[in-house]
C-alpha cells in the first residue's frame, strides 16, 4: 500500500506520505518466519481483503499508543475514531485487492493458535522518495504489531519475511521512516541491521511531528 500520510519534507527526504513506526516495538522474541511459513508462535502470509478490518483495527490500536503524549489528546481521539478506522478498513481492503503495482505488497503476521488472529502487519513497495530509486530501493510503508501482541516475535517474522518478498520483487535495499521519539522501534531495527541514514523530516498528521529513516541492504 503506498504510505497513507503526508511528509512534510526536509533535507533528504521529500514531502511524501510517510509512516509514524509500530507502536511500542514489534515483538522481537521467537524465530523469525518467512511469508507463508507456520509454527506454534505464529507465520506470516500475504494479506487477504477479509483482513482489512483487522488491519485498521491493529492500526488504530498502534497509532493510540505510539502518539499517546506526542500528539494532542482531542486531534488523537479523532486520529483513531470510528470513522478513522473505517478510512483505514477501505483503504487497506483498496490496497490489498488493488495494489498499485505487482511490487507493492501487504503482509499479515498471524497467531498461530487455532484463532489465527491478525496480531500485526507490514507494507511496503517501490521506494517513494526523491533521493531512492523505486527501480531497486523498496521502503516499508507500514510496519505495525497490535499493541497486546508485541513481544511474540511477530515483529521478527514479518520483517524477515518483506526482506525476502522485496528480494524476490527484485529490490536491494529498503527503507523505512519512524518516529524519532519512537526508540524501541529504532533499536528493534538497529538489532537487525538497519541504521539511520541521516535523512529526518516531519510527519503531518494534524501536528507535526519528528522522523527519521532507516535503511539497510537486503541483496547485492
Amino acid at each position: 500500500m503506498p504510505p497513507l500520510r503526508s511528509r512534510a519534507g526536509s533535507a533528504g527526504s521529500p514531502g511524501s506520505a510517510g509512516s509514524p513506526g509500530s507502536a511500542g516495538s514489534p515483538g522481537s522474541a521467537g524465530s523469525p518466519g518467512s511469508a507463508g511459513s507456520a509454527g506454534s508462535a505464529g507465520f506470516v502470509r500475504p494479506a487477504r481483503a477479509g483482513d482489512a478490518a483487522s488491519l485498521a483495527q491493529v492500526q488504530v490500536a498502534s497509532w493510540r499508543c505510539g502518539f499517546a503524549g506526542i500528539v494532542p489528546a482531542p486531534l488523537l481521539a479523532e486520529l483513531t475514531g470510528d470513522e478513522a478506522e473505517q478510512a483505514f478498513r477501505d483503504r487497506w481492503r483498496e490496497a490489498i485487492t488493488n495494489p498499485p503495482t505487482s511490487r507493492h505488497r501487504v503482509l499479515a503476521a498471524v497467531t498461530g493458535d487455532p484463532a489465527r488472529e491478525v496480531a500485526g502487519f507490514v507494507s511496503a513497495g517501490p521506494a517513494t522518495d526523491a533521493d531512492r530509486w523505486p527501480g531497486t530501493d523498496g521502503e516499508v510503508y507500514e510496519l505495525r504489531i497490535s499493541p497486546e501482541r508485541t513481544g511474540q516475535g511477530h515483529g521478527s517474522r514479518l520483517l524477515h519475511a518483506v526482506a525476502d518478498t522485496l528480494v524476490s520483487d527484485g529490490f536491494h535495499t529498503v527503507s523505512l521512516w519512524a518516529l524519532e521519539a519512537d526508540t524501541a522501534l529504532r533499536r528493534f531495527l538497529e538489532s537487525s541491521g538497519w541504521a539511520a541514514d541521516g535523512a529526518r523530516a516531519e510527519l503531518d498528521v494534524g501536528t507535526t511531528v519528528p522522523v527519521v529513516r532507516l535503511h539497510t541492504a537486503i541483496s547485492e
